[in-house]
């Protein structure tokens, strides 16, 4: 009797053992939200988060959360896996802050990037429901999507160029509220309010405008914060080596 005793304590053991091993993974997802994964790394990567004064280098797999800011090595690149199954690259020496990163199914999506320099690449996946927020800035521009390929370069003197592959994107400057992008975004792209004068001798606050970029098209926007008209460009005109990975990489996630 005393050994069937032992021999179900035993077994009760495992069982709740076992429960907490198959459950642990369970875990681990759900705390997981809001955070983007390593999926890919040439070379190297320095991750700094709040409340952190020395960085670390990032490998496959590491999980990014918000806040945190990361520098590309020379000859490096990294690729991003957010939480909707969207897939952002960056190319060697670049600067960026993921600033918000929350998916899920039926709710709103808020995906926030800063560049502060260098170059991004966006696979952005469609909203699986809800309202979609999808947006890459620099100091001079915002780029907003639901489902497209576009990449941002920002360069030292804080100009940038959108290029729109597949998809279309509002480009528009920082400066504007969000009543004014919803409305102008209703309706034909165009620029809006011009430059105006501020306090300060000879200073001019940055023009307003934004614009609708289509698939095949880019925009360039000066470093004092004015932009161009969107043009069209050739895959040939476009071509190098940071492209080509790229498309290569999003062939490979088809």
């Amino acid at each position: 009797m005393k050994k069937s005793m032992q021999i179900l304590v035993g077994f009760v053991f495992l069982c709740i053992f076992a429960v907490f091993v198959y459950a642990a993974p369970q875990l681990s997802v759900r705390m997981s939200k809001g955070q983007a994964t390593v999926t890919a790394l040439e070379g190297t990567a320095l991750i700094v988060c709040e409340g952190q004064k020395k960085g670390k280098s990032l490998k496959i797999n590491d999980k990014v959360s918000a806040g945190c800011g990361i520098t590309t090595g020379e000859k490096s690149r990294l690729e991003l896996l957010l939480p909707d199954k969207s897939i952002v690259r960056f190319a060697e020496n670049t600067n960026f802050n993921l600033m918000q990163a929350d998916a899920k199914t039926g709710e709103k999506r808020e995906i926030k990037i800063f560049v502060k320099l260098g170059k991004i690449w966006s696979n952005v996946r469609k909203a699986l429901g809800g309202k979609s927020g999808f947006e890459v800035s620099c100091e001079n521009a915002v780029a907003g999507v639901r489902g497209t390929v576009y990449r941002v370069d920002v360069a030292k003197d804080k100009s940038a160029v959108v290029k729109v592959y597949d998809g279309e994107v509002g480009v528009w400057s920082p400066k504007i509220s969000e009543d004014a992008k919803s409305s102008q975004l209703s309706g034909p792209p165009k620029p809006v309010a011009g430059p105006k004068k501020v306090a300060g001798p000879k200073r001019v606050s940055m023009e307003e405008w934004i614009y609708i970029v289509k698939s095949m098209q880019q925009i360039k926007i000066k470093s004092d914060g004015k932009a161009e008209n969107p043009e069209e460009f050739t895959e040939v005109e476009d071509k190098d080596e940071w492209v080509d990975w790229n498309k290569s990489r999003d062939n490979e996630k088809k």
